[in-house]
């Protein structure tokens, strides 16, 4: 059964507040720590500059008008993972087509195959056409992956953890993570981009990938935490995603 609350978890350090960042495979829920124990604001209004970025974050002005629609999305459910068809020698590269723009990302087969087998499936697939960004806290993580957007969605089955030793690849501006409960082995569908460097993550979320183009776009990503209020505008809309395979 999907559920639609559920409690938050203890950050790692001990005066840690609480927040609710993610959810995958159908009712299961994961609350990723924020890197400093402060919950974040969910709004770009402030001019901070974030640690790892070359600016200040975008203000609604800074940031175009969405010009692109969504197609209404299709919930599917699948029995299984599906099979490895991909290559890890080869690489893939994944735009993710959004309402304001695309994102390119560098998926990372060589650290995490399974899960970028299952997200190249998924969006092949059309499994995230229409899926909206539905938590994004501007100095953490945009989320996105739930059909449902609500954050509690998933695909019908899980997929074991792949951890990367902190040495080979760690959680900074830019890096594609997957999200899970608190099993380590139940990624579902729902991936999370970072918006800083989180250690806390390091070697405990799976990494599969880095955004290579579109950092800009992923800035731009209306604000939106749905554990703080109801009354919040809809997440951007990813319109498709497209994978290249070299």
């Amino acid at each position: 059964m999907i559920r639609t609350r559920f409690p938050l978890a203890v950050l790692v350090l001990a005066t840690a507040l609480l927040l609710a960042l993610a959810a995958c495979g159908d009712d299961d829920v994961e609350d990723l720590p924020d890197s400093d124990g402060e919950a974040f604001a969910t709004n770009t209004a402030a001019a901070a500059t974030v640690a790892g970025s070359p600016s200040p974050l975008p203000t609604v002005a800074d940031c175009p008008a969405p010009s692109l629609t969504a197609p209404e999305v299709t919930l599917k459910q699948y029995d299984a993972a599906p099979e490895m068809t991909i290559d890890p020698a080869k690489q893939y590269i994944a735009t993710i087509k959004t309402v304001r723009g695309d994102i390119k990302i560098k998926l990372r087969p060589d650290l995490a195959p399974l899960h970028v087998n299952s997200f190249v499936f998924l969006a092949r697939d059309g499994y995230y056409d229409g899926v909206t960004f539905h938590r994004v806290l501007p100095g953490f993580v945009a989320q996105a992956g739930d059909p449902t957007g609500t954050g509690t969605g998933g695909p019908g089955y899980t997929i074991n953890g792949e951890f990367s030793a902190a040495a080979v690849a760690k959680f900074e501006r830019g890096t594609l993570g997957m999200a899970r409960t608190s099993d380590f082995n139940s990624a579902g569908s729902q991936w999370f981009i970072n918006y800083v460097a989180t250690p806390a993550l390091d070697n405990s979320y799976t990494i599969f990938g880095e955004v290579v183009e579109g950092m800009e776009v992923v800035d731009c990503l209306t604000p939106r935490d749905p554990s703080a209020s109801a009354n919040q505008p809809p997440g951007d809309a990813i319109v498709t995603i497209e994978i290249a395979e070299n």
